[in-house]
């Protein structure tokens, strides 16, 4: 057996486990780095197919950004998470049913697949150029409307979820530059005259 095999059922075994493992583990926090290892190990899968950039997309973007802050968010929250849990097996069948129809669906793709007999063989590089070289001429060419395209409506999502949840509480003092600039002493001195030997 080939080292590629080797390490191709290393890192499969382990990406599986993991991944079942952000299902069913109970602490989110434990989810979350079960899900930071799934992405290394995916991001071994890639560089054996010899996808450089997608592995170091995976490592980079998910793991050191995407998945810390998910970490970060569920440890910082006070999330009331026996509460989340009470309607667990209301949506136990339909989650199991969804699962299935997934599944199936892999399944048939699997078995239905078929290379192309005059496919280039993936694992060969053509021509002097690396992939990252590759992706990126073709992004910002053929394709850079469609990139910048969905760079602007994540843009748009991303403003959109900031002002959907960013909700001003009442009571709550905030502090406001405009009016403590205008303040003069007419305002903001108030003289109280005491008489002696009494309190204020």
């Amino acid at each position: 057996m080939r080292a590629e095999a080797v390490f191709f059922w290393i890192f499969a075994t382990i990406l599986v486990g993991s991944a079942l493992a952000v299902i069913l583990a109970r602490n989110p926090v434990h989810s979350v780095l079960f899900l930071i290892l799934a992405f290394v190990n995916a991001a071994g899968l890639f560089l054996l197919l010899g996808a450089e950039f997608l592995a170091m997309i995976l490592v980079v973007v998910y793991v050191g950004a995407v998945a810390v802050l998910f970490l970060f968010i569920v440890m910082l929250l006070d999330v009331d998470f026996a509460r989340m849990k009470q309607g667990f097996v209301e949506y136990l069948l339909p989650g199991i049913l969804i699962a299935v129809s997934v599944a199936l669906e892999l399944i048939y793709v699997e078995w239905g697949w078929a290379a192309s007999p005059n496919a280039a063989d993936p694992t060969t590089p053509s021509g002097t150029i690396s992939n990252t070289a590759a992706l990126g001429e073709v992004l910002y060419t053929r394709y850079f409307y469609f990139f910048q395209a969905a760079g602007m409506i994540l843009l748009t999502a991303m403003i959109g979820a900031i002002v959907l949840t960013l909700q001003h509480k009442a009571g709550v003092k905030r502090q406001d530059v405009g009016a403590q600039v205008a303040r003069n002493p007419e305002t903001a001195v108030e003289l109280r005259k005491v008489p002696s030997r009494a309190g204020v």
